[in-house]
């Protein structure tokens, strides 16, 4: 029995490790993601930048609900994202605040999508359309909270130019639903992967690999978001 008791408790704890690291890689990609290719998206003067930087960010989130878990254990891959983010405060010696409203954004997108997945967790597997909406409906809920937030945090002249009678409407029209669309699509993909992630995670050696991988990924995203900043990005 003891025995037993001491496998189980090993295993309890492997599977812990195992999921901590997957975590731990998703919010340093979605973190890198919004380092490198935000600056790629403002740099091309593409529209729309915000709208695809949301749909990637819960899109590598889908990849963490369907392959590691639908809990609140999810905000930790938001946390590292936004950690990633803030790095540019120490490299660059900028204040604060000067990315406070961009991590105030994956802050919320992130935890919409973790309270709405928690939620119809055993749901999500049954339909696309499901998912399609769970991707959607955290973007829309986020829009909302940003409006109100962004405003009293750090609000840019862009985000001021909605203060006025009708101007969450307006910004919902000009940001919300792109974030919804793009979050809506890529959300139902990222969860496509995870369960790919998933089925090839199965035995003892496979695990090793994608828990190397998962370390592996980590440090790189994080010192290639450091090196972003340190090139002036």
């Amino acid at each position: 029995m003891e025995e037993k008791k001491r496998i189980a408790v090993a295993l309890s704890r492997e599977k812990a490790g195992h999921t901590i690291l997957g975590l731990l890689a998703a919010g340093s990609i979605w973190g890198f993601s919004e380092v490198v290719l935000g600056a790629v998206l403002k740099a091309s003067g593409l529209p729309l930048r915000s709208a695809i930087l949301t749909g990637v960010g819960l899109g590598i989130m889908g990849v963490a609900v369907s392959g590691l878990t639908a809990s609140p254990a999810l905000l930790g891959v938001v946390l590292v994202a936004v950690l990633c983010k803030q790095l540019v405060v120490p490299i660059q010696h900028v204040p604060f605040m000067c990315a406070a409203n961009s991590s105030l954004a994956v802050l919320l997108e992130g935890s919409a999508l973790t309270a709405v997945a928690a939620t119809i967790r055993n749901n999500l597997d049954r339909r696309l359309v499901i998912r399609v909406g769970t991707g959607a409906f955290a973007a829309l809920l986020a829009a909302g909270a940003f409006y109100f937030a962004g405003m009293r945090l750090a609000p840019c002249p862009y985000l001021r130019s909605f203060a006025r009678r009708g101007g969450m409407g307006a910004f919902t029209l000009a940001e919300g639903l792109p974030w919804a669309v793009f979050s809506g699509v890529l959300f139902p993909v990222g969860y496509r992967l995870g369960e790919s992630l998933r089925a090839f995670d199965t035995g003892r050696r496979q695990t090793r690999l994608y828990d190397g991988v998962s370390g592996a990924l980590t440090v790189v995203c994080i010192a290639a978001s450091a090196l972003a900043f340190a090139l002036g990005y």
